[in-house]
């Protein structure tokens, strides 16, 4: 028989530990696996450390925000730009409280203390206010045209503000309780400048065909009113050159200032005039020779305008159709329009005159008498014995007696004899006091050359566009 190979038998103890050995593979396992999720856990814990914990190389400041984010939770102002900043805007300014503000354009009769009664102001704060120094003299007497601004909270009054003129405001305002004043000076720029003019039809058309104002042709009739009669005495070509100041404030023009200088050409006669003050701030028209503009009498005792009929002796009445001397002037003008005194003098004569209807006579001196017809009323506190000034309005326009249509009727009479107002002789005012000639005289030859340059610049464009 065939020896059978010999085989060794596992013996159950090394099955047994072979076994075992697999069990404790498993434990390995199971150990390294939790090995390295412990090394896990503990680098995530220390990257997550380092993310919240400040850098060593912060500033304390940083590490006490990170500490107030972390522990408070408190949310940090956004970053501030510089204003050079692209990001940059400007902080948001709430805005004040915005008052309430009544305007007052004071008109006859009016008074602080009635505005505020209709008003609802407060009457304590107006007494106050008017017991302010400065308020006696600017608030507490008012005149029609004067504006008054006041700003006030519920009634009580936060300020007041008065323009006074151009360049001066009165300010009065609360202060800690208490009501102060100041004044609010606005500069002024005061321009020269030149005009002309010629006449072809009236001289309002040829003053706003040149662009000038109603206003400042006014201010030269009146200038030169003792030597031209602007109603009867006005020609077709007659011309002028005129110098004149422009106020201007905050780069707006405001208003035509004085004339300066003036130059009219009427009928033949060259008439000048310029604007003088002296070291005592008293201001007048003169010639450029020192005599005054201003004469003992206008030759037109009101505003030039339209004519109803001139001096004439032979005259057929109008109503009575009959010939009646003219013993003065007719002034066609509206309704209503001032007359105004010719010259310094006393009421002698106030009432109704038959025909002349309502009249008015003015003594001058001792041998010279003024009348003043056909008035629709006299003027206010005009009573016979009292004394007048020089365009002192003493009457209106109208057509009492026997008139057919509203005009003035004036008369110039010397020794009870009529004249003709409009070529009458008049009597001449002073000339400037000699302590103040040279200096008038060194100030007329340069606004004199100045206005002559000016013509010259005239008749050279003229003789260019012909």
């Amino acid at each position: 028989m065939g020896k059978r190979p010999l085989t060794k038998r596992k013996s159950s103890l090394q099955q047994d530990y072979k076994i075992k050995t697999d069990t404790n593979k498993k434990k390995n396992r199971l150990g390294y696996f939790l090995v390295v999720l412990a090394i896990l856990t503990l680098f995530i814990w220390f990257v997550n450390k380092k993310s919240i914990e400040p850098d060593s190389n912060s500033s304390s400041d940083e590490i006490h925000k990170n500490a107030i984010n972390e522990n408070t939770k408190v949310t940090l102002a956004p970053a501030v730009f510089l204003p050079d900043h692209p990001n940059f805007h400007p902080p948001y300014i709430l805005p004040e409280k915005e008052f309430q503000t009544i305007k007052f354009v004071i008109k006859k009769g009016d008074t602080l203390e009635v505005l505020f009664d209709k008003e609802k102001l407060d009457i304590g704060d107006l007494a106050e206010i008017t017991a302010i120094e400065t308020s006696k003299k600017y608030i507490k007497f008012l005149k029609p045209g004067d504006l008054i601004s006041i700003e006030h909270n519920e009634g009580r009054i936060i300020s007041l503000t008065r323009h006074l003129d151009l360049q001066r405001t009165l300010f009065i305002e609360e202060i800690n309780g208490k009501y102060e004043s100041s004044f609010i000076e606005r500069n002024i720029n005061i321009e020269k400048h030149f005009g002309y003019g010629k006449i072809e039809t009236s001289l309002f058309e040829s003053a706003i065909d040149n662009g000038l104002t109603e206003r400042l042709i006014m201010n030269l009739a009146e200038i030169l009113a003792w030597d031209i009669d602007f109603v009867f005495d006005i020609r077709a070509n007659d011309d002028f050159y005129v110098m004149y100041e422009e106020i201007w404030q905050d780069n707006k023009f405001v208003t035509e200032g004085k004339i300066i200088a003036v130059e009219f050409n009427n009928n033949g006669r060259k008439i000048k005039a310029l604007h003088y003050t002296n070291n005592n701030g008293e201001s007048n028209y003169f010639t450029p020779e020192g005599k005054s503009m201003k004469k003992a009498f206008v030759r037109a005792p009101l505003d030039f305008t339209r004519v109803s009929s001139n001096f004439n002796p032979n005259r057929k009445h109008p109503i009575l159709n009959t010939i009646r001397a003219h013993r003065g002037v007719d002034y066609a003008a509206p309704r209503g329009t001032k007359i105004k005194a010719s010259g310094d003098g006393k009421v002698i004569f106030k009432g109704v005159k038959g025909g002349y209807g309502n009249v008015i006579i003015l003594q001058h001196g001792e041998n010279i008498t003024t009348l003043y017809a056909h008035m629709s009323k006299f003027a206010k506190k005009i009573e016979a014995g009292q004394r007048v000034k020089q365009n002192q309005i003493i009457g209106f326009v109208g057509s009492s007696g026997l008139a057919t249509a509203a005009h003035l009727h004036y008369e110039y009479r010397i020794n009870g004899s009529h004249q003709n107002p409009r070529t009458v002789k008049l009597p001449k005012a002073a000339p400037i006091n000699n302590i103040y000639k040279q200096d008038f005289e060194e100030q007329s030859l340069s606004i004199m050359r100045e206005l002559q340059q000016f013509k010259e610049t005239q008749n050279v464009s003229a003789v260019l566009d012909n």
